[in-house]
C-alpha cells in the first residue's frame, strides 16, 4: 500500500527550522515560565494606564513585551503539533500556549476601556505632551472607533478568558479531521488503465494492484488524474466516508455560529458579519459588491466548466470533473527544487532586494516542504514579529504545489517587510490585504513560466493552472462566502442549522454556480470538509485579495520600478493604515466593483488563449 512517509524518513534540508525560535522544549519551557510571570506586571496598570502620558507609555510598551515573548511560545507550540497532529506532547504544549496567550489577552483587557474612556481631544493632548506616543496615532484611532462595540472592563475580561473556549468548535474540527479521520483506499491510479479517460458513468471491473490511501492534501491531486472512472471513486469513497461524521461535523460547524453570532450580539453588532468586518474597518458594501458581481458574471464561469465538460467528453460536466486539467495527462512533474528556481525568478520585477529575500529564506528553511504521517493538511505561512517566516506545506511535485510555494511566500515575504519597517503594533496586518501580496506572486509566476517554458505540455498545464486559481479562488471562495453569510443569518433568525439544513444550502449554491453541470447529492457534503469556514468571513477576502492582485501585478509589469516601489511601500505598511487605504495608496480601489470586473475579464481572456492552444 503507498503510504506517506513518516517525518524522519525526510532530509533536514526539507523542515523548517523551528530551532531558530526555540532551541528546543527546555527552552520554550523557560519562556513560557517567563511570560507568566510577567503578566503580573501587566495587571498592574490596570486602572492607571492613562492617568497621565508617561504611565500610558509604559503601559502599552509592558503589553508589547509580553505579547511578543508569547506569541513566541505560541507559534513553536502550535507548529510542533503541526508537524505530527497526534502528537499527544505537542498536544499538550499547545493547549498550554493557547491558555498562556488568553491569560495574556485577559490580562490586557483593560487597556481599550480605559483608553476609550478618553475623548480624542484628551489623546491628542498626550501624544502632543509625549512624543513617543506618535506611533500609536493610527492605534488610538482604531480603538476610539471600536469605542461603541467595547464592553466594560470586566466584560471584556470575562470574554478574553472565554477565548480559548470559544475556539475550541474549530479545535476540534481540527483533530476530527486531521488525526482521527482515516480515509479509504481505492486501487492506484498506475494500476488502471486510462485508456478511456471519457468514460466512467458506470464503474468497471478493477484488476488487482496497489492500493492508495486518500487523505486530506492528497484528495485534490487524485481529482486531478485524467482515468474519470478513477477520480469518480476517489469522490465517492471520499465523501462517503464524510458521511459518516456529519452528526459530529453538523455540531461544530453549528456551534461555531452560534459563537459568532452570540459574540456579535456580546459587543452590540446587529450581525456576526458586521462585526467580522469591522474589525478591519472593512464596509459590508465591498461583501456585497463582491458576491453581486461574481453572481452577474456566472456565465464566465459557465464558459470554464463547459471547456471542462468538452475536455472529458461526457454529457454534464460531472462533480469528480471539476478539478480535472484541461490537458491531456497528469500535471508534469516539478520537484520542488525547480519550483525554488522558478519562483525565485518570477519575482524579479519586484526587485532586486525582494527577490534576494526570498532566496535567502528557502536557503534558511523557511519550508516544511513535504507531507509526513498526521501533519496538519494545507498550507500556511506563519511565524511571529521576532522570528523568521516559516511555510507548512504538503509539496507533492506537480504545478499546483509550485504555485502553493509561491502564495504562500508572498505572505512570508509581506511579513518580512512588515517587521523591517514597522513597530510591533502595525505588525499584524489585515488579511484583507495579505491575500492580496500571495496573489501578487501567483500572477507574476504565471506571466514568467510562460515567457521561460518551451515545453508546450507544461505550458497548457501552467495556464490551465492558472485558469483553476482564478476559478477556485474568485468564484469557489466567492460561493464560500455566501453560504457563511446565509449561515449566519439562518443562526440570528433563529433557524435550526441541522446537517440536513447545511447540505441543502450548500447544494443550492452549487447548482447556482455550476448550472448546467451535474450537482449529485455527494457534493452537498463539501461544506463539511472546509476548515476556514471555523474561521468566519474570512474566505471573501481571498476573492478581493486575487482581484485587487491581477491589478497590482499587471501594473508592475507594465510600469515597471516605479509601480514596483508602490508595492514594496504598501508590503512594508503592516497595519499602519487601514486596509482600503493601504490599497488605495498602492493604486486599487477596492470599494468598487471595477478590480473585480477586471480580474473577471482577464480570466475571461485567458479562458479564450488557452481555446487558442488547444
Amino acid at each position: 500500500m503507498s503510504s506517506v512517509p513518516e517525518r524522519g524518513e525526510i532530509d533536514e534540508a526539507y523542515k523548517w527550522d523551528l530551532e531558530s525560535l526555540y532551541a528546543d522544549d527546555e527552552a520554550w519551557e523557560a519562556a513560557f515560565d517567563a511570560v507568566q510571570e510577567r503578566v503580573d506586571d501587566l495587571q498592574a496598570f490596570e486602572g492607571r494606564a492613562t492617568e497621565d502620558p508617561e504611565t500610558l507609555q509604559e503601559t502599552l510598551e509592558t503589553y508589547e513585551a509580553i505579547m511578543r515573548e508569547a506569541s513566541n511560545v505560541s507559534a513553536y507550540a502550535r507548529m510542533r503539533r503541526d508537524e505530527d497532529t497526534s502528537d499527544s506532547h505537542y498536544q499538550a504544549l499547545a493547549s498550554r500556549a493557547q491558555s498562556l496567550f488568553a491569560e495574556v489577552r485577559s490580562a490586557a483587557s483593560f487597556l481599550e476601556p480605559e483608553i476609550q474612556s478618553l475623548d480624542e481631544g484628551t489623546v491628542d493632548e498626550y501624544v502632543a505632551a509625549n512624543p513617543d506616543l506618535d506611533v500609536y496615532e493610527h492605534y488610538f484611532d482604531d480603538v476610539l472607533r471600536a469605542k461603541p462595540h467595547t464592553r466594560s472592563t470586566e466584560v471584556e475580561n470575562l470574554l478574553a478568558n472565554l477565548g480559548e473556549v470559544l475556539g475550541s468548535t474549530g479545535e476540534v474540527y481540527d483533530m476530527l479531521t486531521n488525526a482521527d479521520v482515516e480515509f479509504p483506499t481505492v486501487e492506484d491510479s498506475e494500476a488502471r488503465s486510462a485508456s478511456d479517460p471519457s468514460s466512467g458513468d458506470e464503474p468497471g471491473e478493477e484488476p488487482d494492484g496497489e492500493r492508495r490511501r486518500i487523505t486530506l492534501n492528497n484528495f485534490t491531486t487524485l481529482q486531478e488524474h485524467p482515468d474519470r472512472e478513477f477520480r469518480r471513486e476517489v469522490y465517492e469513497v471520499f465523501y462517503d466516508e464524510w458521511e459518516e461524521y456529519r452528526n459530529a461535523i453538523g455540531a461544530a460547524y453549528r456551534n461555531s455560529v452560534k459563537t459568532d453570532v452570540k459574540l456579535a450580539r456580546a459587543r452590540n453588532y446587529d450581525t456576526a458579519r458586521e462585526a467580522a468586518l469591522d474589525g478591519p474597518n472593512v464596509p459590508v458594501e465591498v461583501y456585497d459588491t463582491l458576491v453581486d458581481t461574481v453572481n452577474d458574471n456566472l456565465d464566465v464561469l459557465g464558459r470554464h466548466a463547459d471547456l471542462k465538460r468538452r475536455h472529458v467528453g461526457g454529457d454534464q460536466l460531472r462533480m469528480w470533473d471539476l478539478y480535472v486539467p484541461m490537458v491531456d495527462g497528469e500535471s508534469p512533474d516539478v520537484e520542488y527544487d525547480q519550483a525554488r528556481e522558478w519562483v525565485t525568478e518570477a519575482v524579479a520585477p519586484l526587485g532586486e532586494a525582494y527577490q534576494e529575500s526570498l532566496a535567502e529564506g528557502l536557503d534558511s528553511r523557511w519550508v516544511d516542504v513535504y507531507e509526513t504521517a498526521n501533519k496538519q493538511s494545507g498550507a500556511y505561512s506563519g511565524g511571529t514579529y521576532d522570528s523568521q517566516p516559516f511555510i507548512l506545506m504538503n509539496y507533492q511535485d506537480d504545478v499546483s504545489s509550485m504555485y502553493t510555494l509561491a502564495h504562500e511566500l508572498g505572505h512570508s515575504l509581506h511579513s518580512e517587510y512588515t517587521s523591517e519597517h514597522q513597530p510591533y503594533v502595525y505588525s499584524s496586518y489585515e488579511i484583507f490585504v495579505a491575500e492580496v501580496a500571495s496573489t501578487v506572486n501567483e500572477t507574476l509566476l504565471t506571466h514568467h513560466l510562460l515567457d521561460v517554458v518551451e515545453d508546450e505540455r507544461l505550458r497548457r498545464h501552467v495556464l490551465n493552472q492558472y485558469l483553476e486559481r482564478f476559478r477556485s479562488t474568485l468564484f469557489r471562495q466567492t460561493m464560500f462566502a455566501e453560504f457563511e453569510h446565509r449561515t449566519h443569518e439562518l443562526e440570528e433568525e433563529g433557524e435550526a442549522l441541522t446537517a440536513d439544513r447545511l447540505d441543502d444550502l450548500y447544494s443550492d449554491l452549487k447548482g447556482t454556480y455550476y448550472a448546467d453541470a451535474d450537482v449529485d447529492d455527494r457534493i452537498a457534503r463539501e461544506w463539511m470538509r472546509i476548515p476556514h469556514f471555523y474561521r468566519a468571513f474570512y474566505v471573501y477576502q481571498y476573492a478581493t485579495g486575487i482581484s485587487a492582485a491581477v491589478a497590482l501585478a499587471e501594473g508592475i509589469l507594465e510600469e515597471g520600478e516605479p509601480a514596483a516601489e508602490r508595492y514594496r511601500e504598501f508590503l512594508a505598511s503592516g497595519s499602519r493604515e487601514y486596509p482600503l487605504e493601504l490599497l488605495e495608496t498602492a493604486g486599487v480601489d477596492m470599494a468598487s466593483a471595477d478590480p473585480i470586473e477586471s480580474a473577471i475579464d482577464t480570466y475571461d481572456e485567458f479562458l479564450g488563449e488557452f481555446e487558442d492552444l488547444v
